[in-house]
């Protein structure tokens, strides 16, 4: 194969599901968007918050307080929609909507409040259709905090979010990443570790979609 078959071969494939544009689903859906040679042909993203004032990465990046984030994620994606597109979908995820769960993958990085129940039901859903699935499992630190990936099967039981999971039926098939710090550590959400993590989360979101 000369090297114009080997450039025509490496185009984007696949679907991956991003459930929560906040400030990680928005830096994984950049880095999602970005990626060369490969990645995702379609990106969904399921999210009904809107801009705020003190969303300041999304301000940065020249959104308007008011816009949707999915619709700001989408705004992003300027490739021909024949090679990528990035779906945009104004809606959480609950327990009446699941069918909205689609894709070769999807990923979860939802927060605020008791966010196991739905995390469970989505990985459920998505492993039904036949989709590979990641979450977060804790994102507290500072920015010298490790971020594993790890199988849930093979994870720290002691991790609480592991732990939960597990009491909902996860037990296995699924990806979680960790800093293994949470908010009873009583640390800060640095923007460090946020970059880091959806540089992880990306990485692992990849291979699951080879």
């Amino acid at each position: 194969m000369d090297i114009k078959e080997l450039e025509e071969s490496q185009i984007p494939r696949g679907h991956v599901t991003l459930v929560g544009i906040g400030r990680l689903g928005l830096k994984i859906g950049l880095n999602l968007i970005q990626v060369h040679r490969g990645g995702p042909k379609n990106i969904t993203a399921l999210d009904k918050q809107k801009i705020s004032s003190s969303d300041i990465i999304f301000k940065m990046l020249g959104g308007n307080s008011g816009d949707y984030k999915v619709d700001f994620l989408s705004s992003l994606c300027t490739h021909p929609e024949n090679t990528r597109k990035v779906i945009s979908i104004r809606e959480d995820v609950t327990f009446n909507n699941l069918d909205l769960i689609k894709g070769d993958v999807v990923s979860i990085q939802i927060a605020g409040g008791d966010t196991i129940p739905i995390t469970a039901a989505i990985i459920k859903k998505a492993h039904n259709i036949g989709a590979k699935t990641i979450s977060t499992a804790g994102v507290f630190g500072i920015g010298e905090d490790k971020i594993q990936s790890m199988e849930i099967s093979q994870a720290d039981p002691a991790n609480p979010v592991v732990s939960e999971l597990k009491k909902y039926g996860i037990q296995e098939n699924h990806k979680i990443v960790t800093t293994g710090k949470f908010i009873k550590d009583n640390i800060p959400i640095t923007p460090y570790v946020l970059d880091d993590y959806a540089i992880k989360m990306t990485k692992e979101i990849l291979k699951l979609l080879m």
